[in-house]
Parts: C-alpha cells; structure tokens; sequence
C-alpha cells in the first residue's frame, strides 16, 4: 500500500476516535443533559454560605439550595463537582461540567469565556483585618500584607483598582490561597494584615468563627453581582435557568432560601 494513503488512513482512524472519546461542546447541550437527567454544577465547596460542606461532609449552601430548586422545575438531577476554582472556566468549556454556579461574580474578563445568566444577588470586595488593627482605610494598606483567594473577583477587583494599589503592598502583590479558609487562616495568625473577601462570604465566616475579633473597613473594592456561568453555545439551557429563577422569585420560594442563609 502506498505510504501516503496509509498516513492517511491512520490520520482518518485518529480523528474518529478522537471525536468518539471527547464531549461535543460545540453545540447547545441542553437537549442532552435533559436526555440524560443530569444537572452538573462546578463549585468551591469551601465557600460558605453559598456552597460548602457541613459538619457531615455534605454539600450545602444558598446557592446549593436555589441549584436544587431550579433542578426540581426543570425535572433534573443536580450534582455537585467539586473543582479547582483556578481551573473553574477550563472545566466548563472541556464540558466537565455544565455551569458554575457558586457565588459567581459577573466581571468583564469572566464575560469573555462564559456566558452569564441574569444576576441573581448583589455583592462587594470587603475588606476585613483583626479588630486592633491600626488599618483604618485602603490608603493604609500601604507596606501591609493583603491576601486573597487565587483566581477570585476579589482579586480582579483590588487588581482594578484605579490607584494601582497592588503596587503599594508589601512585596508589591497580593498573597494568594487556594481557598478562602486559608486566606481568614492567614489574617488569624498574624501573617497578613488585611485580606479581601466577597461580603456574602466574609460576614457569614465572621459570624461562625467569633472567638477572633475582626474589624471590616468602611470602604470596599466595589459593588458587583452575582450569576451562574454558562457555556456560550448553551442558550437553551441559559434560558431554561433564568425561566426557572424568574418564577422563583415570583412565587416566593427565591426569598424563602434567601432568608434561610442570610437572615439577620
């Protein structure tokens, strides 16, 4: 046989079981995960309240609660797949999982890989340090230990900052943990000064940890909204998402969860 038809033919051979062995991401897969039953959702699962693991081991949270709901309307079976939330984008777009819905934060550089669905809770970039702090203010970071969570808005929103105060830390950066129990961890015994956190988060970790005095700066790095990350191709199941919050909201059940996690 010819050398080029056989380089040919294997090439050919290599295609198909290429395309046989990997999920098709190219087109909406909302017909398909209806097919199948199953919901899989991306989450940090240490980022309480909206989605963490309880004393039993089990995933809970706000967001856990309104996935669940939105699952039960749309008659499918959710699951929730821990991940690297540095990675959370390459995972959805791999077709690893089908959204990532864990105190999401709309950003403009997120909007670029994702597509998002209508904002569901408001939120900001607090500021937190220990109580006998002498920070009073962002200009009093200066020279100070600032740590967040790797690859979180909080860091796209200190990094945004218009007085590129990143450049006045200490060592010129921000500290970076995979997650945010680290990042308190961190406040807590002294090695950073002052951390940045979502509000929704840093409230409810004070409010469970309150045998350490902290304090939260008046000033923060910015408003911002929550939502639940798509795959761009996946207009159908967006849409079926935002019907499913929408009558959430009208019927109640939206303020039901919200009262559940966040009551005073």
């Amino acid at each position: 046989m010819n050398k080029k038809i056989i380089k040919s033919f294997v090439g050919a051979i290599a295609l198909v079981l290429v395309g046989c062995g990997s999920n098709d991401t190219e087109t909406d897969s909302y017909d398909q995960i209806v097919e199948e039953g199953t919901f899989t959702i991306g989450l940090d699962d240490t980022f309480a309240p909206m989605g963490f693991r309880d004393s039993n081991g089990e995933v809970v949270g706000f967001d856990i609660d309104l996935a669940n709901e939105v699952g039960d309307r749309l008659d499918l079976n959710v699951e929730f797949q821990p991940i690297d939330w540095a990675l959370k984008e390459t995972e959805l777009n791999n077709g690893n999982i089908d959204a990532i819905w864990n105190g999401y934060t709309i950003t403009d550089e997120r909007k670029e890989q994702v597509d998002f669905s209508t904002p569901y809770l408001e939120n900001s970039q607090i500021i937190i340090v220990l109580e006998d702090s002498s920070i009073q203010t962002i200009d009093d970071l200066s020279g100070k230990v600032v740590a967040a969570q790797q690859s979180s808005s909080a860091v796209d929103a200190v990094n945004a900052d218009p007085s590129n105060i990143v450049e006045e830390f200490a060592n010129q950066e921000i500290v970076l943990y995979p997650s945010n129990n680290d990042v308190f961890n961190d406040l807590g015994s002294g090695r950073s000064d002052a951390i940045v956190v979502d509000e929704t988060l840093g409230r409810y970790y004070m409010k469970q940890n309150d045998d350490i005095a902290y304090r939260v700066l008046e000033e923060n790095f910015g408003e911002e909204e929550y939502a639940v990350g798509f795959r761009k191709v996946d207009d159908q199941l967006t849409e079926a998402v935002n019907g499913a919050l929408e009558e959430m909201k009208a019927d109640g059940t939206f303020e039901e969860i919200y009262g559940k996690w966040f009551s005073e």
